[in-house]
């Protein structure tokens, strides 16, 4: 009799032990390049996005100069080895960008390819993904840009992809080009959301954190 109260007695305190304890949190991995690597920084969307979801453990694996094809390289060690819950995929601006500056940027088939690969070994690991449009190179309006037709077929692809794939979508090119429609009256080449027209300032970071909290809170 005593050692069944006994046994009872440390099974109450179990369960009251674990009852006490804080859930776990979700963990999140940010994938991306340069911009995702300054998310981090405390002005940057991923630290914004910690006071809009508390509940979760928010970690950037930002790499600057980055292009999807590095990801690809980088993915068992910066994201598959910690066991997410959800992955951010956050690229695609210098696969562009870099065919101007450095003459190594990715042509769009060649992303498309690495980009649905990302996506299948991401889900194999047991993650859920959200995918993200590049936003912007320069802040011009209206296709104002050099490289905006580009930017524009590398997003179209990425929708292609998230509607193929039935995955929720950032949509951050659309974001951005309409919130520089409406608030640069000067058709300014930077400083409305970002600080050289590619890295974002503090209400572009926001932006970014506003529409990824509310995308990652429903998942």
């Amino acid at each position: 009799m005593k050692k069944w109260i006994s046994r009872c007695l440390g099974a109450l305190l179990a369960i009251v032990i674990c009852s006490a304890m804080p859930p776990e949190k979700k963990k999140v991995i940010f994938f991306g390049d340069s911009i995702t690597q300054a998310g981090v920084s405390p002005d940057g969307y991923i630290s914004q996005m910690k006071k809009l979801l508390p509940a979760y453990e928010l970690i950037g694996a930002g790499i600057g100069g980055n292009k999807v094809y590095d990801l690809y390289l980088r993915m068992e060690d910066d994201v598959l080895a910690k066991k997410p819950d959800v992955v951010v995929i956050y690229i695609g601006v210098n696969d562009v960008w870099h065919k101007a500056t450095h003459g190594t940027g990715t042509d769009l088939p060649k992303f498309e390819g690495f980009y649905k690969a990302l996506i299948r070994k991401i889900q194999a690991n047991g993650a859920k993904v959200v995918v993200c449009t590049p936003a912007v190179i320069g802040e011009k309006k209206d296709g104002g840009n050099p490289q905006d037709a580009d930017l524009d077929k590398f997003s179209a692809s990425i929708r292609r992809i998230a509607q193929e794939t039935h995955l929720p979508l950032c949509d951050l090119r659309q974001l951005f080009t309409g919130y520089d429609r409406t608030h640069n009256p000067d058709n300014a080449e930077k400083g409305i959301l970002t600080t050289d027209g590619v890295h974002l300032n503090h209400e572009g970071n926001a932006l970014v954190a506003r529409s990824l909290s509310d995308i990652i809170s429903k998942l």
